[in-house]
């Protein structure tokens, strides 16, 4: 024995020998023979060598008793079945015997464990117990069919043996007869029965396997001159005879001198078993039966509404297709959708992915549209293969910017595009330069009158700086870069009419996230200033506004030269600036002003008088008035629009208020025109936001 298993039976304590294998050690409770102590948990794993069994004894059971043995117990365990539960006072019955209850398994190991509660107050003093390994007789106990013939028990195992002229098979249990030919594995051949077409053995009984690769179903030829078995005795039994066995199918039992099955057998399996069994008594030649493999068939569709290539009239194991789903119809995955894919038969007879299935395309709810509306014209939010959309923007504030009409259709492939098959969205401008005032004409600003909501919906007011703008875009604004003097935040709103606390008690100032100024605008100068040239200043608001009756941008300047204003040339201006009355306006006011000539603005004298200072004019500057309309200080940076000289409905600035000698008079403006490309740059590069 070696030293570890004699360690462990001296010790009584199997932990940590649960490697090692023994012929028999005893268990003891913690302190036997004293008192097992409170909330105790210990285990031993019990194991002999493969080939036994395990015989455990109980010498003796002092455990305190309880119910289903809640309080304390021992169990034994295999695996996780408990195989036995102890508890309680036990004495032997039999005379001369210590056993008080024994187990006999026939598995090589073994666990028990012991546990107690948190009391033991009558002093139990647990358990004792020991194992021997035993043998097991195989052939008798524990083991369901060891052998086909004869089983032979040794200390340990046993072994299986076969009669005269039969041999063991691999699996060492199964006896089988010296037949020919076991398993055909060919797609084609012929089995024959032993010595055929002389006498087949008595006391035989063969086997005969085809197993052909999934896929192919067996094919049996019978011809009757082939055949000649012993034939059936009076009762119709037949004492050689021949079955045919495959899948749920049999064939047989047949025998006699012709074959009476059918002489073409076709299976619906790949494998197939023929069993040959033959008597003591009269022997016949035997037969021939010849097997071939016949390809699985596969149906000629793999899943509705779908075409298969290449066509065949037939499709059998091995075949392969492209599936592709009709016009209109696509294949949904948990990530994409397809409308084609390979298949091919397998050896079930089934197409592989025909769980697919070809459903009607739908492109879902189409995007929305920024500033628009979707109009469902081939049914109420019909979204399926052919059906019909239109994009059309808010109008009159909005207008389209697409290469087509806004139509757009659900495509076969699931999304929806214009008539040139495009998939991106229109876009919705602003409609810049239209007045929605219900009436058409104003005053004056200096000496003119109020205006009317709508009339000038570009004018943007600056309340700190007091000041104008106009609004070019949804989110750009043009004023006068001296308005911006010491201001890098200003106050602004859009929308307004009048102004003042109570008025706007309500009104939400735009946020401003950029500005830009002209990069000649000449900065740090002293006052008062006698340089306004390139008086021009870009914002960039931080959202985009929405457009309406009270808000929309103004036209910029086109490329010709129609849009340098001449003398004479009529326009708007518009502001909350100083009145006659020398105060600031409340409701926004307007005037029609001409353009001047500029000698008009160089002669007039300023109030209060400055002979002393020197003012510049510049080819980059307009003057405009009639010497009794005109801006003045609150107007500066506001539009001075005049009608497109291509469409007399829309305006564009002309000018922005920049500055003059004195109200009342002549005023100059600074000459957008000038400035269209540099605007046009600044907006561009600085669309959105720097990150």
């Amino acid at each position: 024995m070696e030293l570890l298993q004699i360690w462990c039976f001296i010790t009584g304590c199997l932990l940590g020998c649960t490697d090692a294998a023994t012929m028999y050690g005893e268990i003891l409770s913690p302190n036997y023979p004293q008192a097992y102590p409170n909330d105790a948990l210990e285990s031993w794993e019990i194991r002999v060598p493969p080939g036994y069994g395990i015989r455990l004894s109980f010498t003796h059971l002092d455990i305190e008793p309880s119910k289903n043995c809640e309080y304390d117990s021992v169990k034994i365990l295999t695996g996780d079945h408990v195989e036995g539960q102890l508890c309680g006072r036990k004495k032997s019955h039999t005379p001369g015997s210590k056993i008080l209850q024994e187990f006999l398994f026939p598995y090589h190991t073994l666990t028990v464990t012991f546990q107690s509660d948190f009391s033991n107050e009558e002093r139990f003093t647990g358990f004792a117990a020991y194992f021997v390994a035993v043998d097991v007789d195989e052939c008798t106990e524990f083991v369901e069919e060891p052998c086909s013939h004869y089983c032979n028990n040794y200390i340990g195992g046993y072994f299986c043996s076969c009669p005269p002229e039969y041999f063991l098979h691999e699996d060492q249990k199964t006896c089988g007869v010296n037949c020919s030919g076991n398993i055909f594995t060919e797609l084609s051949g012929e089995i024959t029965s032993p010595n055929y077409p002389n006498p087949y053995p008595e006391n035989s009984h063969c086997d005969y396997r085809v197993a052909l690769e999934p896929g192919y179903r067996v094919v049996l030829n019978v011809n009757s001159k082939d055949f000649d078995i012993e034939p059936a005795d009076s009762e119709g039994n037949c004492p050689d005879v021949l079955r045919i066995v495959t899948g749920d199918e049999q064939f047989g039992p047949y025998c006699g001198n012709t074959f009476d099955g059918p002489t073409y057998i076709q299976t619906r399996s790949n494998v197939l078993d023929i069993f040959f069994q033959t008597d003591q008594t009269m022997q016949g030649k035997g037969w021939k039966i010849r097997y071939s493999g016949d390809p699985m068939p596969c149906p000629k569709t793999v899943i509705p509404n779908s075409i298969l290539d290449p066509v065949k009239n037939n499709y059998v194991f091995k075949d392969s297709v492209m599936v592709t789903c009709i016009k209109g119809y696509e294949i949904v995955m948990s990530q994409r959708s397809l409308t084609s894919f390979h298949s091919s038969c397998q050896s079930n007879g089934k197409w592989s992915d025909s769980d697919r299935t070809c459903e009607p395309v739908d492109c879902g709810i189409p995007d929305p549209l920024d500033n628009g509306n979707i109009a469902y014209l081939s049914g109420d939010e019909e979204t399926g293969y052919e059906a019909i959309i239109r994009y059309a923007c808010h109008e009159p504030y909005y207008t389209m910017k697409s290469k087509g009409n806004g139509v757009y259709r659900c495509s076969a492939h699931g999304k929806w595009v214009d008539e040139e098959e495009r998939t991106e969205l229109p876009v919705c401008l602003p409609v810049c330069g239209v007045r929605h005032a219900r009436n058409g004409e104003v005053g004056r600003i200096f000496g003119g009158t109020v205006s009317e909501p709508g009339d000038f919906p570009w004018q943007i007011y600056f309340e700190q700086p007091r000041g104008g703008g106009a609004l070019i875009s949804d989110r750009w604004i043009l004023t006068a870069a001296h308005v911006l003097e010491g201001y890098p935040s200003p106050t602004i709103y859009a929308g307004l009419h009048v102004v003042g606390p109570v008025a706007m008690q309500n009104a939400v100032p735009l946020v401003v996230d950029a500005t830009f100024i002209h990069p000649r605008w000449k900065t740090n100068v002293p006052e008062p200033r006698t340089d306004f040239d390139n008086d021009i200043a870009l914002l960039r608001l931080k959202e985009p506004l929405k457009m309406g009756r009270n808000i929309s941008p103004i036209c910029l300047p086109g490329a010709s030269s129609d849009y340098i204003p001449q003398e004479r040339t009529l326009g708007y201006i518009s502001g909350w600036g100083r009145t006659e009355k020398s105060r600031l306006a409340v409701k926004l006011r307007a005037a029609r002003i001409p353009v001047a000539n500029m000698a008009m603005c160089q002669n007039v004298k300023p109030d209060p008088p400055a002979d002393s200072l020197t003012y510049k004019f510049t080819d980059n500057m307009i003057c405009a008035g009639d010497g009794r309309g005109d801006s003045c200080s609150g107007d500066s940076g506001g539009a001075y629009a005049m009608e497109d000289p291509h469409n007399e409905t829309h305006y564009y600035v002309a000018g922005l208020v920049s500055w003059g000698l004195k109200c009342g008079t002549y005023g100059l403006y600074t000459k957008v025109a000038n400035y269209v490309d540099w605007i046009a740059q600044t907006m561009s590069q600085h669309e959105e936001p720097e990150e």
